[in-house]
C-alpha cells in the first residue's frame, strides 16, 4: 500500500519546495495537497498532475480532519505556526484516523518567532544578545517557553497531541529560521525577511539599521531545511519510534548559521552597489529605523531586522545526520539581490 502524505503550503514557499523534492524522489507516494483557488490548484495540478488537489482553507475543519485521518504522514506549512484551528483539526483527525498499530506522523512547522520572546517581552529592540537556544541538551526550555511567545499557542496543540497520544500519533515541530535561496515550488519561490531587506535598500536608497543593528538570527538554506523534511519523513517511513525526534523532545531548530542583521544589510548594500543597481555617487547612507516604521516601511517581517533568535540545531544532526550542504546566506547575498532587482524590473 502506497504511503498517504497530506501537505498544506504547497503554494508557498517552504512546503512547495519540499513537494517538488518529494514528488521526484517518492513518485510512488499518494500525495495530497491543501490548496484555497482554483487558479492555484490549476498551477500545482499542472506541475504535478499525480497530486490529489483538495480545494480548502485553513478554516475548514472538517477538510483538514478528513485528510489527516487518511494520510500516513501529514506536513503542515500553511500559517501553520499561528492557526490554532487549522493545529486543532489536523490533531483530531489524525487521533481519529490512526492507532499503536497504525500510527500517524505529523510534520509541523513552527518558526523561530518564538525565540524573540525575551526581546518583545523587555520591549528591546535592535540590541545584541548572549541567549543561544539549542534543541538537544535545551529542548525543555524550547518546549516550555511562556503562553505569551510567538507561535507558543499552537505549538503547545501540537506538542500536547504528540504526548497524549504518544502511541497513535507521532509528531515533530520543525522549527526554521530566516530562510534563503530559491525555491522550487509550482507558484512561490521568494522568501521574505532577507528579500524585504534588499528590496528596501533597492527602492529607497538606505541602509536599514534597527537600533544598534547587533540583533542575530540564525538562518538556513530553503534546500536544507527541505532536507530536514525529507529525511524525518524517510524515518516515518521506516517506523521509526524514537522518542528522540517525536512527541515531547521532537522540536528540531533548523538551523546551520547565523547572521548579525546590521552587518547583513551593509553587506546587502555593497553587493548592490557592485552590480550597479544604486543610483547617486558613493556608498549608501544608514538609516536609523523604528520598530512602527520598520513595518510600515517593510511588512511585519522588518521586526525581525531587530530581535534576536540565537539557536543551534543539533538534534537532527545527532539523530539524522542533518548538516548544511548549500551555500551560506553571505554566500547568497548577490543572488538575493539579484533576484530582487529582477523581481523590481532593475535587471
Amino acid at each position: 500500500m502506497a504511503f498517504k502524505v497530506f501537505i498544506t503550503g504547497v503554494t508557498g514557499y517552504i512546503a512547495g519546495d519540499a513537494l517538488y523534492v518529494l514528488a521526484r524522489k517518492y513518485p510512488d507516494f499518494e500525495y495530497a495537497a491543501l490548496v484555497r483557488s482554483q487558479e492555484s490548484a490549476a498551477k500545482v495540478s499542472a506541475a504535478y498532475p499525480a497530486v490529489r488537489v483538495v480545494l480548502g482553507s485553513l478554516d475548514d475543519a472538517e477538510v483538514l480532519r478528513r485528510e489527516a485521518a487518511w494520510a500516513d504522514l501529514v506536513l503542515h506549512a500553511a500559517d501553520a505556526a499561528d492557526h490554532e484551528g487549522a493545529a486543532r483539526a489536523i490533531a483530531a483527525g489524525l487521533v481519529e484516523g490512526h492507532s499503536d498499530a497504525r500510527p500517524g506522523y505529523w510534520l509541523h512547522t513552527g518558526g523561530n518567532g518564538i525565540l524573540t520572546y525575551f526581546d518583545t517581552a523587555a520591549d528591546r529592540i535592535g540590541q545584541p544578545s548572549d541567549r543561544v537556544f539549542d534543541d538537544l541538551d535545551g529542548v525543555g526550555v524550547l518546549t516550555s517557553l511562556p503562553d505569551e511567545a510567538f507561535h507558543r499557542n499552537v505549538d503547545k496543540i501540537v506538542l500536547e497531541c504528540g504526548i497524549a497520544h504518544a502511541g497513535a500519533v507521532r509528531t515533530a515541530v520543525v522549527c526554521p529560521p530566516t530562510i534563503y535561496g530559491n525555491g522550487r515550488g509550482p507558484v512561490s519561490s521568494r522568501s521574505r525577511q532577507c528579500y524585504e531587506m534588499a528590496k528596501v535598500i533597492l527602492t529607497k536608497g538606505y541602509v536599514p539599521i534597527i537600533g544598534t543593528g547587533l540583533a542575530k538570527m540564525g538562518n538556513v538554506h530553503i534546500q536544507d531545511l527541505t532536507q530536514a523534511y525529507v529525511l524525518l519523513i524517510e524515518a516515518a517511513l521506516a517506523g521509526d519510534a524514537s522518542s528522540e525526534l517525536w512527541g515531547a523532545r521532537g522540536y528540531h531548530l533548523t538551523v546551520t548559521g547565523e547572521h548579525t542583521w546590521g552587518p547583513l544589510a551593509r553587506l546587502m548594500a555593497a553587493k548592490a552597489e557592485e552590480m550597479g543597481l544604486l543610483k547617486g555617487e558613493g556608498p549608501l547612507k544608514e538609516y536609523q529605523m523604528g520598530k512602527e516604521e520598520a513595518v510600515e516601511t517593510a511588512g511585519f517581517e522588518a521586526l525581525s531586522w531587530g530581535l534576536n533568535a540565537r539557536c543551534k540545531g543539533l538534534r537532527l544532526a545527532k539523530y539524522l545526520g542533518w548538516k548544511a550542504e548549500h551555500p551560506s546566506l553571505e554566500d547568497e547575498v548577490p543572488g538575493i539581490v539579484r533576484s530582487e532587482a529582477e523581481r523590481l524590473g532593475l535587471l
